[in-house]
Order: structure tokens, then C-alpha cells, then sequence
């Protein structure tokens, strides 16, 4: 069993490393308590949400390996991530999806009065998620959003997004473009910042009601990628065929990991 113990003012997190991904081996009870208790000391990180995908990438990228072990946490996004670490002895680690970290934040939010600043996706579906969260979470602050430009943003243009999202001091600024794009885009842009920032992949898609989730009895049995691929053959088969192939493979041949 690989575990690391990172302090930080008597908030420890406990690490599965996967392959070189040193993955938070938490549940979400435990991620929502860590953030109540340091949501003013951990600003200026970034979060990754890791799947088996992400977890493949970066065990076959160094740089993109060092970027997510460098993040405040990776959640443990894909089951198989929590099934692992659960073998490994880290018997409360729960898989923390996307959209259901969010929901949980936005919930807290109104309550602890949190603001949220939200990057990346097209301008008609942040609208669509925009009209969602106004009627599910109507006491939420929402200090701005941005649609992605779909191509690597020049230096000025990040430091105008950077003054931006200052000027606007949110708690929490959420990325929706993608792996790697979002990891290595928080990565350069967090500490410049007062604010956490995530990133989250396709979950303003799916908080939007844009794609829809798969049934629980198939996230409960590991199929929401059978679910997604259903949905989405073209742009996904090649994806979880490989993906998924190499990710056992991987483990296979590198037991320490």
C-alpha cells in the first residue's frame, strides 16, 4: 500500500498513488469538511478531478504527471480509482464525480455565502447552466463566467482573465475544458489568484441537463462509461478502448503502482 500524508494545518490527506498519480484516497464527507475548514488557507490551488483517462495520460506524460501531483488534491473522479484504493486499504474512499462535487459546493455556498466565477465551453451552454443554477440554488452568488475561446489563450489575455477574476474575488473559479487543457490552464493560472480553482471537464454539460447522467445502478457498477459511450460512440470508442486497455495493462505490468 503506497500512502502519503500531506499536512496542512492538522487536515491531513491521505494519497493512493495509481501509477504515479497520487490520487486523494477520500470520500466527498471528507473533501466538503476539508474545504469548510481551509476554504481562506488553500486559495491559490488547484484541484484536479482524475479518472482513469486522466490517470493513463499522465502516467504516460511527465509533465502533465508532475502538473496534477502538484494540485492541492485529486479527487477520485473514476470508479476504478476508488475500487483500487479501497484494495489498497483505504477502505472510506468514495468516488467524488464532477457535477456531484459542484452540486455539494453550490449547496454549501448559500449557506457559507462562497462565490463561484465559471471558464471554459460554449456561450449558449454556460447560459443553460446559468438559468439552472438560479433556479436550483437561487441564493448562490455567481460572480461571472466566461465561454472558452477554444485555442490557447496569449499571455495577455490570461493576465486580463487573471485581473478579471480578481476584480470579481471569487472563492471558487470552475474550468470546463477538458483534460489536459484544464489542469495545465489552472496549473498557470491559481496561484495568481485568490481563489480555488477546479477543473471539471464535461460537468457544466451535465449540470447544464445538456448530457444527461447515467442511471445510479450503472455508476454503482462502474458503467457510466458504457453509459457515456452509448451516447457519444463516435467521439468515445476509440477513447475507452484504448484508454481502458491500456489503464489495466498498466497496472499489470507495474505492480509497485
Amino acid at each position: 500500500m503506497n500512502k502519503k500524508i500531506i499536512e496542512n494545518d492538522n487536515n491531513d490527506i491521505p494519497i493512493c498513488n495509481i501509477l504515479g498519480i497520487n490520487v486523494a484516497a477520500v470520500n466527498m464527507n471528507f473533501v466538503l469538511n476539508y474545504f469548510e475548514n481551509n476554504i481562506d488557507k488553500i486559495k491559490g490551488n488547484y484541484v484536479c478531478v482524475s479518472n482513469v483517462h486522466t490517470t493513463v495520460s499522465a502516467y504516460e506524460d511527465l509533465e502533465y504527471k508532475n502538473i496534477q501531483n502538484n494540485s492541492l488534491m485529486i479527487l477520485p473522479d473514476g470508479k476504478p480509482l476508488s475500487i483500487i484504493g479501497k484494495k489498497r486499504g483505504y477502505k472510506n474512499m468514495g468516488r467524488i464525480t464532477g457535477p456531484d462535487f459542484m452540486e455539494e459546493i453550490f449547496s454549501i455556498s448559500e449557506n457559507k455565502g462562497w462565490t463561484h466565477y465559471f471558464y471554459g465551453n460554449k456561450k449558449e451552454n454556460l447560459e443553460i447552466m446559468m438559468d439552472y443554477l438560479s433556479n436550483a440554488y437561487p441564493n448562490l452568488i455567481i460572480c461571472g463566467y466566461d465561454p472558452s475561446k477554444f485555442r490557447p489563450l496569449s499571455n495577455i489575455e490570461e493576465n486580463q482573465l487573471v485581473s478579471k477574476i480578481n476584480n470579481l474575488e471569487p472563492d471558487f473559479v470552475w474550468v470546463g475544458l477538458g483534460a489536459p487543457k484544464q489542469e495545465i490552464f489552472c496549473s498557470k493560472l491559481a496561484a495568481k489568484s485568490n481563489a480555488i480553482w477546479i477543473g471539471v471537464g464535461g460537468a457544466f454539460n451535465v449540470i447544464a441537463g445538456i448530457i444527461p447522467r447515467a442511471p445510479k445502478w450503472m455508476q454503482n457498477l462502474s458503467l457510466e462509461w458504457l453509459y457515456r459511450l452509448l451516447k457519444e460512440p463516435r467521439r468515445l470508442f476509440k477513447r475507452y478502448l484504448v484508454t481502458n486497455s491500456k489503464f489495466i495493462w498498466y497496472l499489470i505490468t507495474n505492480r509497485n503502482n
